[in-house]
């Protein structure tokens, strides 16, 4: 083909034959091959092209119209149906449009068409005429500009093809008109082409601009994304080779952007690091389930920190697989502020721990234990608590400042190990010695904590050449917190933990938390200190308000036990008595003190002083609990609190075998009574042979200082050799039982035979339940006998006459001659016509008279009048009123208690060559 010029007609005409020869060739280079037949495909021939088929437009043949093909026709004109456009669904003819899945190609289809010089189409693509609508054989031998009805258009394609003639190529935007007259925006792009006769022709590329820009779009997207995200982003194809990688990720990994392309992971990254890595990029290339937010330690040593890696598998539209794509993130910082969140729950939930474990403890060797040992191993390798002994045994804290002399006892300690280099560093028990300039002398005395670190510092922490310290060295200690117990400011011990081995040493948030957690068990420990000196006080004052010595009288053997509660101050207002009466008699007593404390046991030995002074009047049981109800508001613990007790008062005389008791509000006694077939009952310190048991049913009576309900007595004739037990109710009463069942043990364990009274005591205490209130227990046994065997005793009954008092003289200075007592025999005489006297002067009924001879002389005289005697001064004028007086200065002893509707006044003389015991 030839630039157009002014050459002759046959040079026209020989260069009109030429391009339509050279279009000829374009044609059929560019035409796809006609599909083969499944016959020729099995043959693996090639089938011939349709050669009738028109291709070309001869010059001697007018034009073609441009002429729109009918719907659904075939054959003919080809081309697009009118609507729908390509790439929609399915004409109604039911030819398909483009499929969805392929390569970029598919989506981004690019129209070809060939143009000569003039403009006019020498080659139509099958793609151009999907997206103009205009067949091949309409446009061949057509001018482009009859496609362009807009003469701006028109110019600027004339233009564009100047351009390109002159140039050589052209890019731009032009609107074409499909074959429906609408217009279509096109990207094209004219390139000049020169076949081998030298012809110049116009190839054009033509796609649709508003894909082509949705590409540019997703390639900028792309480009912003992967070059400028801060994520590391990397694309690998199925060799798990990298193809891509942002500067992000090749910064993060210290490896240039070029070095990763064509290598894997383990050939980028360290090994050790690498290899979890490519697990889990193995894992998601297999199975296609993505990997999203995983945490790795940072692979590059020399950027310590933490990663976040995700991967997820890359397939194109038609399923194949290209690959994965990974996205790491520096989450470095996250990480540090969750494991920090983390340690801090984790330090709280410890505080609370020991906070939970303590709260009830009052001893300060436990609560030193449980601290060393809540803090080993989850801070700390080995732990110790040292504290002042006054802590350890609940005395005053010192006001001096420590110095060397202080006494500490290491009382906790802890370790994740055990060895002999344990045992000299953490002897429990332990006294420990320090030098005024070692560490702990330090912060003993100014109560700031040390954090010392290498194991150079550990001869300073308690003197040089300490043995528990080169135990230290020996098990790998490099690292030591030393911090003070306080409690109101003062020290009042330490708390060592050290690290040992590879474990990272202590910092100061390690100190600060240290520092809280002994600051919580100080406050624990001197609440242990202030329970135990309480405690103690109260032991102390509750043993001294019971009874020191407990006699034991004639005809009775006694043994008792007194077990302090376990909870509170572990003491209480339970206690017992045994008090000797007149003639031989014993009182025992039992009661209980509602309350616990210092103020209970106060009010308990109140209420027992009353008991015992209103028991020197040798009062009945029941008047004796009257008079003390009476005193309830004097024996109160306040002004406030009314006194609330309960109380059983029992008098055993061995002479007449008789039992009197009364109760106030109180668990009955339990009496056991020998079998018949038993031996004959000793009196001390011989076995107990068992019996039948039995609850003394007894009239109830209402504690002390409530009121309302009489006291009543009742007497019991007593066997030889019975038992009676009296007890408070912390001994049969349990939380999750009756009354009556504990009261049932209690019986059953008496009926047993057993070695001796304290034997019995002690298989009492043993059937205590574990799951009884903690309380308090008093119990008090007694063997009740029939007095001394070979006691004599005589008595007689006189009339209420003046002739008594004669009759009286002559029995009793024949008695005493008979026992062999005759110095006695003049003041007895004495005082018995003074006391016989004084009952015939007020009495009318008979009177009684009995004399005993025991470890002193004992003689009663009983009448049935109720008043007792009052003791008078008599003047010198006066000629009666001095009988009482002689019974004072003669007798070693005297009294009156009531007995029966009367009363019985007695008294004692001393035997020839005795003592007298001046009480």
């Amino acid at each position: 083909m030839s630039s157009t010029g002014n050459g002759g007609g046959g040079e026209r005409r020989a260069g009109s034959a030429g391009s339509a020869a050279a279009r000829a060739r374009l044609r059929r280079a560019a035409r796809p091959a006609a599909p083969q037949s499944s016959a020729a495909r099995r043959r693996g021939t090639v089938e011939a092209p349709d050669t009738a088929r028109p291709d070309t437009v001869r010059p001697d043949q007018p034009a073609p119209t441009l002429a729109v093909a009918e719907p659904g026709t075939r054959g003919g004109l080809r081309g697009r149906p009118a609507r729908p456009f390509p790439g929609g669904p399915a004409d109604a003819t039911g030819t398909p449009g483009t499929p969805a899945g392929g390569s970029l190609l598919d989506m981004l289809k690019v129209a070809i068409a060939i143009l000569d010089t003039a403009g006019r189409v020498v080659l139509w693509s099958p793609a151009a005429e999907e997206l103009l609508g205009w067949p091949n054989e309409l446009l061949v031998g057509r001018r482009i500009e009859e496609l362009i009805p807009d003469r701006e258009q028109v110019a600027r394609i004339r233009g564009a093809i100047q351009d390109t003639l002159r140039h050589g190529r052209w890019a731009g935007y032009a609107e074409l008109r499909d074959r429906d007259g609408a217009p279509v925006a096109v990207d094209a792009r004219i390139s000049l082409l020169v076949d081998g006769d030298g012809t110049p022709f116009l190839q054009v590329n033509m796609a649709e601009a508003a894909a082509v820009q949705a590409v540019e779009r997703d390639l900028a997207v792309r480009d912003a994304l992967f070059e400028q995200s801060p994520l590391g982003i990397a694309i690998m194809d199925t060799g798990l080779r990298y193809t891509a990688v942002n500067r992000t990720l090749a910064e993060m990994n210290g490896v240039a952007p070029d070095d990763h392309v064509g290598r894997t992971t383990g050939e980028t990254l360290p090994e050790r690091a690498a290899d979890e890595i490519t697990a889990i990029q193995r894992q998601v290339l297999a199975t296609g389930e993505p990997v999203i937010d995983v945490t790795l330690a940072s692979p590059v040593t020399t950027r310590a920190g933490y990663r976040s890696i995700s991967y997820s598998r890359m397939t194109d539209r038609s399923g194949r697989v290209l690959g994965i794509s990974g996205t790491v993130m520096d989450v470095t910082e996250r990480y540090r502020a969750v494991a920090k969140v983390e340690h801090a729950r984790r330090r709280l939930s410890l505080l609370n721990e020991f906070g939970s474990r303590v709260g009830d403890l009052l001893d300060a060797s436990r609560i030193a234990q449980e601290l060393a040992g809540s803090v080993v191993p989850r801070l700390t390798d080995h732990s110790a608590v040292v504290l002042l002994q006054a802590v350890a045994h609940g005395d005053d804290l010192p006001r001096h400042g420590h110095d060397r002399r202080t006494s500490l006892l290491q009382l906790g300690t802890a370790s994740v190990q055990d060895g002999p280099e344990v045992d000299v560093m953490l002897r429990r028990g332990a006294r420990i010695t320090f030098a005024e300039e070692s560490v702990c002398g330090r912060v003993l005395r100014t109560g700031v904590p040390e954090l010392l670190s290498g194991a150079d510092q550990l001869d300073d922490v308690t003197y040089p050449g300490d043995p528990k310290m080169q135990a230290a060295r020996d098990l790998g200690v490099h690292s030591m917190l030393v911090v003070p117990l306080r409690a109101r400011g003062i020290v009042i011990g330490l708390l060592l933990v050290s690290r040992a081995g590879y474990r990272e040493g202590f910092d100061r948030d390690d100190l600060a938390f240290t520092v809280e957690l002994a600051d919580r068990a100080g406050s624990s420990l001197d609440n242990a200190r202030l329970y135990a000196r309480e405690r103690t006080a109260a032991l102390t004052l509750q043993r001294t308000l019971l009874p020191q010595q407990v006699p034991q009288p004639t005809g009775v053997e006694v043994a008792y036990r007194y077990v302090p509660g376990s909870s509170g101050t572990e003491v209480g207002g339970d206690w017992f008595d045994v008090i000797p009466l007149p003639g031989d008699r014993t009182a025992l007593v039992v009661g209980d003190v509602m309350g616990h404390g210092l103020r209970a046991a106060a009010t308990m030995g109140r209420l027992r002083t009353a008991v015992r002074v209103l028991a020197a009047l040798d009062l009945p049981p029941d008047v004796l609990l009257r008079h003390v109800h009476e005193l309830a508001d004097d024996l109160a613990q306040g002004p406030d609190e009314a006194l609330l007790a309960t109380c059983v008062y029992a008098v055993f005389d061995p002479a007449t075998a008789r039992l009197t008791v009364a109760k106030a509000g109180h668990i009955p006694p339990v009496l056991v009574v020998p079998g018949e077939d038993a031996a004959e009952p000793t009196r001390t310190g011989g076995p107990l042979p068992g019996g039948a048991g039995r609850i003394l049913d007894l009239p109830s009576g209402a504690p002390l200082g409530v009121g309302g309900v009489p006291f009543e007595s009742v007497e019991l004739k007593i066997p030889e050799g019975s038992l009676l037990a009296l007890c408070t109710d912390g001994l049969v009463e349990s939380r999750d039982k009756d009354l009556d069942v504990g009261l049932g043990r209690l019986v059953t364990v008496l009926q047993g035979p057993h070695a001796s009274i304290q034997a019995a005591c002690e298989a009492v205490l043993d059937t205590m339940e574990q799951g009884r209130e903690p309380d308090d227990v008093a119990l008090l046994l007694a063997r009740l006998g029939h007095g001394q065997a070979g006691t004599p005793t005589v008595g007689w009954t006189l009339p209420a006459e003046p002739t008594a008092v004669s009759r009286a003289r002559r029995l009793v200075r024949a008695t005493l001659v008979e026992w062999g007592v005759e110095e006695l025999t003049d003041t007895a005489e004495l005082l018995v016509s003074e006391l016989v006297t004084n009952a015939i002067r007020y009495a009318s009924a008979p009177i009684g008279v009995r004399l005993t001879l025991g470890e002193t002389l004992l003689v009663e005289i009983s009448d049935p009048l109720p008043d007792p005697p009052r003791e008078r001064h008599a003047a010198e004028a006066d000629e009666g009123g001095r009988g009482l007086e002689l019974v004072h200065r003669l007798a070693l002893r005297w009294g009156a208690r009531a007995e029966g509707i009367g009363k019985v006044v007695w008294f004692e003389q001393a035997l020839p060559g005795s003592e007298p015991d001046g009480s």
